[in-house]
């Protein structure tokens, strides 16, 4: 079996952890992974997982462009003798569906995100991520969001949520001395507790929810990280420290950056809140939150009903709303030490038992097998 898996870049995101998951398990299965992008940063990590990486101007959404990328894949999938087409993305769709057409090659699509069809012909462009032959849903709100859309691809769609590793994301695993360096570089003040959101800075994330949230919360008087690359963001990052400034918890809120070592940032957290005001798709660092063991409060639509379970590992608030919000921190706060770590202890018996690597990784060759046997 070989796969040739297609995406953009590979800068870091969890569409890219999924697809250098599936490197592994397409390796492990004695296969062959190769995975055009136009590259990035993680580069040197699908290398090591055994990927064979193919530079290709792929970041474009450009019709010519995409046409040109078409050729290109078809070129690929001819001189690799690729048995399957994998795409990411709804850009790299196009040309993937076309090369998959051309070369009469089985063709995937994974719908990582909740597209928005909020503009003329944004349906029709979307609607290529329901061309697969089969159709990978992160989250059965997914699934749901492409049965309405596109009514004729429910028989090809499958259910296969992102997974965790156990082993890396686990709290006995994480050297004290790994959350210590990190509390040092953030400036943490000791005995203070820590609400962390980790996604990038996007005005639909919610940093200005926890933001304004936060200072109805004045005792214990937590501390927000907001962990997310800071490059290219530095406009929105400035707002979101003049309004802490102007709701008088700026001494309060860290804004450290992106951080390779999740497992012990969300070490740190007392509680991990997503505040998404637009509905997410999966919403990995939940279950990666989870699987540390740390209680969740997630903005209530998306995919959060199937992650976090109403005040068994966390709980679930209206989106938007401040006062909602610093409600539920308030009555986290106000529980015993051994109620929140029986919260925590369930979010991860959870996490493990729902959404196991090894199950996604399963799943995954599952659909390619399906495909190949069919073909």
């Amino acid at each position: 079996m070989i796969v040739l898996q297609v995406l953009p870049a590979i800068n870091g995101g969890g569409a890219q952890l999924s697809v250098l998951e599936t490197v592994s398990a397409i390796r492990d299965a004695g296969g062959g992974a190769l995975v055009a992008s136009g590259g990035g940063r993680m580069e040197p990590a699908f290398a090591s997982a055994g990927a064979r990486l193919v530079r290709l101007p792929l970041d474009t959404r450009n019709p010519l462009s995409l046409i040109r990328n078409a050729a290109r894949l078809a070129a690929l999938v001819r001189a690799e003798r690729a048995d399957l087409l994998h795409a990411h993305s709804r850009a790299v769709a196009w040309s993937s569906l076309i090369a998959a057409r051309r070369t009469h090659t089985p063709f995937v699509t994974t719908w990582h995100g909740a597209y928005g069809e909020n503009f003329p012909f944004k349906r029709r462009y979307n609607g290529v991520m329901a061309a697969g032959d089969r159709v990978i849903a992160v989250s059965r709100f997914i699934a749901r969001e492409i049965t309405a859309r596109h009514p004729l691809a429910q028989r090809r769609i499958r259910v296969i949520p992102p997974g965790i590793d156990p082993d890396r994301f686990d709290p006995a695993a994480v050297a004290p001395d790994r959350t210590r360096s990190l509390a040092r570089r953030w400036e943490l003040p000791a005995g203070r507790p820590v609400v962390m959101l980790a996604a990038r800075l996007a005005r639909w994330k919610g940093q200005r929810v926890l933001l304004e949230a936060l200072a109805r919360v004045a005792d214990p008087a937590p501390v927000a990280v907001f962990v997310g690359p800071l490059t290219g963001r530095e406009r929105y990052a400035s707002e979101l420290q003049s309004l802490a400034r102007r709701l008088g918890i700026a001494d309060r809120v860290r804004f450290p950056g992106g951080t390779d070592d999740m497992p012990a940032a969300l070490r740190l957290a007392d509680v991990v809140v997503n505040a998404s005001t637009e509905p997410e798709a999966f919403g990995r660092v939940v279950i990666e939150a989870a699987a540390m063991a740390r209680p969740v409060i997630a903005a209530d639509h998306g995919a959060a009903p199937e992650t976090v379970r109403e005040g068994e590992t966390g709980w679930r608030v209206p989106p938007g709303d401040p006062a909602a919000l610093a409600g539920a921190l308030e009555r986290f706060f106000a529980l015993a030490p051994a109620e929140r770590a029986g919260i925590g202890k369930a979010a991860r018996a959870f996490a493990l038992r729902s959404f196991s690597l090894a199950a996604m990784q399963a799943a995954t060759m599952a659909v390619y097998r399906e495909l190949l046997d069919a073909a």
